[in-house]
């Protein structure tokens, strides 16, 4: 009996301590003050995770498995679902398919206690097709503070006057229906024109941030000079990609640069997601094609970034 007893208590405290361990149990509601993401209980927060490659590139990966083996083994808090838009296959293409993917990325970041960000993962302006994604994510996944919402991933040569315009609607739509869950706009020339912001910044929104992407062997020192001038202007900054090397993606991995950015995150308490959940040949894919596309990956699955990145978040 007393063994009977011990087993079932040790069961119990397992998943005491599972469940409290879950990022949004320990954080739950998210929200900006200032130029910081805090939690419910008014303590910043830093997240930190990954962000699986295109939907429509990479569907394998959008697995429940591959959820919980970043939650659980890489220590992510935060997982990015990049939903993509224009591609053959992608969400203009084929909605029900790109949909269903999100859906079971998000549904099991909710399972996990993670949260995650709902990224519209195009380069140029899809206003109409945005708009009813983005109503329909709010309407489904906005009562959960899990849900993050990336209004636009990267706009390329968009004016930030076209972008702003763009944004304004899409959060117009979504604060409709969801009143408080995190937003992250983005800003032209792959996000690295956060100065732009600065100088005008959208008016009259809630709980927003300003996504910047960097990839370290080609961002260096001046973009870190430039998202230190948005930030003394009261720009909230949050890094939804990155990667340690060149911004195609591939080349060598830059550490030193790396561990720079990341250091200067740290010190600015702002979140970081890398680069991506992927088997492609090349370097910011962090998987071999001998991966599993339910997780549960050994260390021949990784590749070079994917076993320092794992490391990064785990010593985080």
């Amino acid at each position: 009996m007393l063994k009977t007893l011990l087993i079932v208590f040790s069961f119990f405290l397992f998943n005491f301590f599972q469940s409290n361990a879950q990022p949004v149990n320990q954080h739950g509601a998210l929200h900006v003050s200032g130029i910081q993401l805090m939690d419910e209980h008014n303590n910043a927060v830093v997240l930190r995770g990954m962000s699986f490659g295109w939907s429509c590139f990479h569907p394998r990966f959008y697995t429940e498995g591959a959820v919980t083996t970043l939650v659980q083994d890489w220590h992510c808090t935060v997982i990015r679902a990049a939903l993509g838009i224009e591609p053959p296959k992608g969400y203009k293409e084929d909605s029900a398919t790109q949909i269903k993917l999100i859906r079971t990325v998000v549904e099991a970041c909710i399972k996990n206690g993670a949260y995650v960000i709902i990224d519209w993962h195009s380069h140029n302006i899809n206003l109409k097709e945005a708009n009813a994604f983005f109503k329909t994510m709010a309407k489904d996944y906005g009562k959960y503070p899990n849900v993050i919402y990336e209004l636009y991933n990267e706009p390329d040569y968009e004016s930030w006057d076209s972008v702003k315009a763009y944004e304004t609607t899409i959060i117009s739509t979504i604060r409709s229906i969801d009143p408080d869950n995190l937003i992250l706009a983005g800003c032209p020339h792959w996000d690295q024109d956060i100065n732009l912001v600065a100088d005008a910044p959208l008016t009259h929104v809630s709980n927003l941030m300003y996504t910047v992407h960097f990839y370290a062997d080609t961002h260096k020192q001046y973009l870190r000079d430039r998202c230190n001038a948005a930030l003394s202007k009261g720009i909230p900054i949050f890094i939804s990609e990155s990667a340690g090397m060149e911004a195609s993606g591939d080349g060598p991995i830059n550490d030193e640069e790396w561990q720079r950015w990341i250091d200067w995150c740290e010190l600015h308490k702002i979140s970081w997601i890398t680069w991506s959940v992927s088997d492609k040949n090349e370097t910011c894919s962090v998987l071999n094609t001998s991966a599993s596309s339910n997780g549960n990956w050994q260390d021949t699955d990784l590749k070079e970034s994917g076993i320092k990145v794992r490391d990064k978040l785990r010593r985080y």
